[in-house]
C-alpha cells in the first residue's frame, strides 16, 4: 500500500487526541489531524520527526494528516485506518497463508445486538472466518504490546469471536504492528490486565491470535511476517 504525497516535519505535540502541531522543515507551523484516538504510548514523543501528507478537500478543517512518526528504531505508521485497509488488501492477494483459499471478503460485519467485526471472509465448504484487527504501535524491549491504553470494546470484541465460535465458525483476532522493531507479541498486562485476561482466555475457547509486522518505508508499507505470540 502505498502513502500519499508525504512532508517531513517535527512533532511539536499531540493534543485533544485528534490534533498535532508540527513544524514543518520550511519553518512553518501546521496542525495535523491525528487518525488515533488511542493513547500513542510509545510514538508520540515531541521532538521526533513525523511525515504528514495534505489533502485539498475544502470539507476538512485541518487539510493535513499525519502517517508517521520514526520513533529512532522503526518508523512507525500512527493512522488507525491502515490497518483494516491493509489486512483486508494482503487477503485478497493471497500474502497472508493462514487466509489462502478465501474468495469472499465482506468489511464491517455486524455481530450480536451493538457490535460489528472488521472483516467476514468465507469460501465454499468452510465455515466462515470473522477476522477483528487491531493497530498495534507500542513496542517495549522488542515486545509488541496491545492495549496501550484500558479498552473495554477491545474486551467486548473478544467476546463477540468467542460466540461465533461456538456456533461452528472460525475467528481470529490479528495484531497488525505497524513498526519493524518487534520480535514477538503479548498483552499489554501492566497497562490493561483485564484484557490480557480475556485474550487468554479467547485463545483457549478457540479463537485464534495472528501478529503480524510491517515493512514500511516513506513510500509504502506492506505486511511482513509473522511473529511468535506470547501469552
Amino acid at each position: 500500500m502505498y502513502w500519499p504525497p508525504l512532508i517531513s516535519g517535527i512533532l511539536l505535540k499531540r493534543y485533544k487526541r485528534f490534533l498535532a502541531d508540527i513544524l514543518l522543515t520550511d519553518g512553518t507551523k501546521v496542525t495535523a489531524h491525528c487518525p488515533n484516538s488511542g493513547s500513542m504510548t510509545g510514538c508520540s514523543e515531541a521532538g521526533r520527526p513525523v511525515y504528514i501528507s495534505r489533502h485539498d478537500n475544502p470539507k476538512r478543517k485541518y487539510p493535513y494528516t499525519w502517517e508517521l512518526i520514526d520513533m529512532g528504531t522503526s518508523l512507525v505508521g500512527v493512522n488507525t485506518m491502515t490497518p483494516n485497509r491493509l489486512v483486508a488488501e494482503t487477503i485478497v492477494e493471497g500474502n497472508i497463508s493462514e487466509f489462502n483459499g478465501f474468495d469472499k471478503i465482506q468489511r464491517e460485519i455486524k455481530v450480536g445486538n451493538h457490535s460489528r467485526l472488521d472483516l467476514k471472509l468465507e469460501k465454499k465448504g468452510s465455515p466462515s472466518c470473522y477476522v477483528e484487527i487491531k493497530n498495534c504501535t507500542l513496542v517495549e524491549n522488542n515486545t509488541a504490546l496491545f492495549p496501550d491504553a484500558i479498552t473495554i470494546r477491545g474486551q467486548k470484541h473478544l467476546a463477540e469471536l468467542e460466540i461465533l465460535v461456538k456456533k461452528g465458525h472460525h475467528c481470529v483476532m490479528f495484531f497488525l504492528i505497524q513498526r519493524m522493531d518487534a520480535h514477538g507479541f503479548s498483552p499489554a498486562d501492566h497497562i490493561d490486565p483485564a484484557y490480557g485476561e480475556k485474550l487468554r482466555q479467547s485463545a483457549s475457547a478457540g479463537v485464534q491470535i495472528l501478529a503480524y509486522d510491517v515493512a514500511i518505508d516513506l513510500n509504502q508499507i506492506q505486511i511482513n511476517q509473522k511473529l511468535p505470540i506470547y501469552l
